[in-house]
This record gives C-alpha cells, sequence and structure tokens, in this order.
C-alpha cells in the first residue's frame, strides 16, 4: 500500500482511539457499474469518518479493483466464472432487454422477462454459493466481528445471495441499499437455494423483513408522495456535488458554443455502444441543432455525424450537467443521471432502454422537466423536436430549477444522512424500535385472515341463529292461522 494511504489509516486509527466507540467495522457486499460507484460514494465518508470499511466481492468482479490504491479494504473470494462471463451476461441482458422484448402485450413481455432473469440466476447462484460454502471465508468473517453490512439490493436474485451471506455471518446488523426496484427472479427456485445453505425452512421475502435500515436512491424531488416505513430513508442525490472544471479541450469546445450553449449525451455506465442504425438516426438529429453536443459514445463513429457533435468514450457528466454553458441532457434515465440533472437543474430529453430507466423518466415527464421518447422507434425529427422544446420552451428549465431548489432545501445533505443511519445502526446494534411488528407475524396474520375468520364465523352464527328464529316464529304463527281458516 502507498505511503499516502498509510499515514491516512493511522490518522484514522488514531482518532478512533481518542474517541473510543466513535468507529466501527462496516462490511460491504456491492453491485456493479453505476451502483457500485454510487455506494462507492459512501464508502469514501464512512473512510473518513475513521471507521474500517471491507469490500466482499468475487474474482470476477467487473468494477471493483482492489488493485487501486484506496483506503478501503477488499476481500476478494474465488470464483470459477470469470470477468468476461460477467460483462457478457450483462451485455446480453441488456441488449435482449432493449432490442428483443415486445411491448405488445404484457403478458408475453413479462414472460421473457422472467426467462431473462432465471437464466441470471444461475450466475448469481454460483457467486452465492462460492461466498457461502468458502469455510474459510465465513471463518474470517465471522471472527472479525463486523458491527454492520450494508448490502446493494438492486435486484431480488442478486438480494437473496447477500441476504444469504449476512444469515451465515452471525451477530450482525445490516442495512440494504436501494433504489425501490426489485426484479421479477423465481421465488421458489431462491427460496429452495435459501433452505438449503441456511438448513432451516425461510423465504427470501423473512429475510429481507430483518434488514435494520433501508436507505432509498430517492427523494421527494422525485417521487410522488405516498406513506413509508419508519426504517425507510430517502439518500437520493447522495453522489451530486458542485461542478468542477472540465478539462481544456473539452472546455474550449463548450465556449466556442456561444449563447447556443452545448447538449450532453450519455446512456450510462452500461450502454457504451449501440446499432449503427441507431446511432445515425441520432447523429442526424443532433447535426440540426444549433448547440453543440458532447456525446458519450464509444462505438462505430455515425456516417449522419455532424461537425458539432464530438465523441468520447468518458464524460465528466456530472462537471458537465454543472457547466453554465449545458441547456439539455439527453439520458437514458439512470438514477444517478437524473439526480446531477435535478441538482443541476437541467431539463432533460429521455431515452428509456431497460429496468427502473422508464419509471424514472416517467416521473420527470409528470413533473414537467422531461420528454420522453422510445428509443426503438425514435426518427431524427422526434429528437429534432424534443430536444427544441426543452431548450426553448422556458417551462422545462423552470420546472427543472423547481426541483433542483426542491433537492438542495434539505435539514441534512443526502450524504451525511445515509452515513448517520449506518452510524446510527452500529451504535445501537441495532433499529428495532423503527421495524413494524408486521415483519413477525406470519403470513395469515399479516393479511388479517385469522380476524376475517373470526368476523365470518360472527356473521354466521348470527345469521344462523337469525334464521333459526324467523322459520320457528313462522311454524308457529302459522299454525293458529290455519287452524281459524279449518273453522
Amino acid at each position: 500500500m502507498p505511503r499516502k494511504w498509510i499515514s491516512v489509516l493511522l490518522l484514522l486509527q488514531l482518532s478512533c482511539h481518542f474517541s473510543p466507540g466513535s468507529c466501527g467495522k462496516v462490511l460491504v457486499w456491492p453491485t456493479e457499474y453505476s451502483h457500485w460507484m454510487n455506494m462507492k460514494t459512501i464508502l469514501d465518508a464512512l473512510v473518513q469518518r475513521g471507521h474500517e470499511v471491507t469490500v466482499l466481492t468475487s474474482s470476477a468482479s467487473i468494477l471493483v479493483d482492489p488493485s487501486k490504491p484506496s483506503a478501503i479494504q477488499f476481500e476478494i473470494f474465488p470464483t470459477s466464472l470469470t470477468k468476461d462471463d460477467m460483462v457478457s451476461f450483462f451485455m446480453k441482458l441488456i441488449n435482449k432487454w432493449t432490442y428483443d422484448l415486445p411491448k405488445d402485450t404484457f403478458w408475453t413481455h413479462f414472460s421473457l422477462m422472467q426467462e431473462m432473469f432465471w437464466e441470471g440466476s444461475d450466475l448469481v447462484e454460483k457467486l452465492c454459493k462460492d461466498a457461502v460454502f468458502n469455510k474459510k471465508l465465513m471463518t474470517k468473517l465471522q471472527e472479525s466481528k463486523f458491527d454492520v453490512v450494508l448490502a446493494d439490493a438492486v435486484v431480488a436474485c442478486e438480494l437473496s445471495d447477500q441476504m444469504t451471506f449476512m444469515e451465515r455471518v452471525k451477530n450482525m446488523v445490516y442495512v440494504l441499499y436501494f433504489d425501490f426496484w426489485l426484479q421479477t427472479y423465481n421465488q421458489k427456485k431462491w427460496d429452495q437455494f435459501l433452505n438449503e445453505v441456511l438448513g432451516r425452512p425461510i423465504t427470501l421475502f423473512e429475510l429481507m423483513g430483518k434488514a435494520e435500515m433501508w436507505l432509498i436512491r430517492s427523494y421527494w424531488d422525485f417521487e410522488f408522495p405516498r406513506p413509508l416505513l419508519p426504517h425507510f430513508e430517502f439518500v437520493g442525490g447522495l453522489h451530486c456535488k458542485p461542478a468542477k472544471p472540465l478539462p481544456k479541450e473539452m472546455e474550449e469546445f463548450a465556449q466556442s458554443s456561444g449563447e447556443n450553449g452545448i447538449v450532453v449525451f450519455s446512456l450510462g455506465s452500461m450502454v457504451t455502444n449501440i446499432t449503427e442504425e441507431r446511432a445515425n438516426v441520432i447523429a442526424s438529429a443532433l447535426a440540426q441543432v444549433p448547440q453543440k453536443v458532447i456525446w458519450r459514445y464509444d462505438g462505430k463513429k455515425p456516417d449522419t455525424l455532424g461537425p458539432n457533435t464530438r465523441l468520447y468514450k468518458w464524460i465528466p457528466q456530472n462537471d458537465l450537467l454543472g457547466h453554465p454553458k449545458t441547456k439539455a441532457f439527453i439520458t437514458h434515465g439512470g438514477a444517478n443521471g437524473i439526480y446531477e440533472a435535478i441538482y443541476h437543474g437541467i431539463p432533460m430529453v429521455g431515452l428509456p432502454m431497460f429496468a427502473d430507466q422508464p419509471d424514472n423518466i416517467a416521473h420527470m415527464k409528470t413533473k414537467g422537466a422531461a420528454v420522453r421518447l422510445d428509443f426503438n422507434t425514435i426518427s431524427s425529427t422526434d429528437l429534432l423536436s424534443a430536444l427544441k422544446t426543452v431548450i426553448n420552451d422556458p417551462s422545462y428549465k423552470e420546472n427543472a430549477m423547481k426541483l433542483s431548489k426542491i433537492h438542495h432545501d434539505q435539514p441534512m445533505k443526502p450524504l451525511d444522512r445515509a452515513v448517520f443511519w449506518i452510524e446510527f445502526v452500529m451504535r445501537h446494534k441495532g433499529a428495532k424500535h423503527l421495524r413494524p411488528a408486521s415483519y413477525d407475524l406470519s403470513w395469515f396474520q399479516y393479511h388479517s385472515l385469522d380476524v376475517i375468520g373470526f368476523l365470518l364465523a360472527c356473521v354466521a352464527t348470527a345469521t344462523f341463529v337469525i334464521t333459526k328464529c324467523v322459520l320457528f316464529c313462522c311454524q308457529k304463527f302459522a299454525k293458529p292461522g290455519k287452524k281459524n281458516k279449518r273453522e
């Protein structure tokens, strides 16, 4: 480890020594791509506060790179899978989700999505078994006496292996971090897997109920009002920060736009390439706007690319969105990009492709800060019209700035709130007082089937008694009537 990081760790340890009980040991189970980038912001903040952070990941991890100098510690467990296997699976999933899924009927769409995630379940199950059946690893982690586990619950099948692992590492409380989006998965398959690993009948959702806190990648600038449980905390936009200066060449290009300004275009960390046909349609539209365009793109240069558009394999997205020349953001609707646009008050053109992206763009469209287009059917005319609308119609900028003001007007910054609640769970060895009693109810109690059964029994009894009484009265009064007729 470089001398710089050794010095940092020593200083942090000294700070914990002089304030005993303030520092803890955090075990982290991350997810790939933008979720890892987002979670690392929390981990860096925890390290700065003197906590010992250990990230558990497989040797096939895509983005987690333990070779880079860092104050974060890494625990790498071996797996027969390779990094290429992981990348190949994600790219196949994205391409199938973006281009192949039919959208005409709900059930066809749903069934094919389910098949895709069942395929991914095999891969995730392999990683999970490689971790929980590694006796040396499990013994080491149990002996390390971590104070809390921070896990990313992006999809249910990945959540299940996190929860399985956490159940095996005893005497810990844990915090789950996610974005209100759990994907379709083979529930029966994973419940059987949990029973096999843990040696007792239990379901994934029963394990989920044991989480002490849920940190949600959202906030009321994005969400619609609705009731929430007390152990749910919004931390959306925790990764956002003021813009830094752009690289020299990029800054010169931005300044050359004059009063027209620039348009920023990115489809996120997972999508760096699209089909040539889609690329040419998009490039043709971009060539017709008076703004300069900075496009994150790693494919073949489109034939219709205009002189006003620059292609980059990587862009400092937050810094570009915070640049005074930026007029609009063309985005796939990922949570990170949406919040950076909200933070800086930039109107959007949404091209949602998969996962939570359509829902995210729908939120922004409803709030008047975005125009939504269909990625697979979009024409150059559609994109050109959408860009002109969000740039020239002042209501889109006004609504984006309104959301930005709401986001900035919080009693505590989202990152500080996330760190506070993680430390809260560590200090109090959990947060049982915030967890609803419904987690401890059986399924028939949770759905009030016992109460409903009792009420139905009461109604049935009352109905039976009333019916008997009516019949008795009818019989009693009917007999004298018959006698009178005979007389």
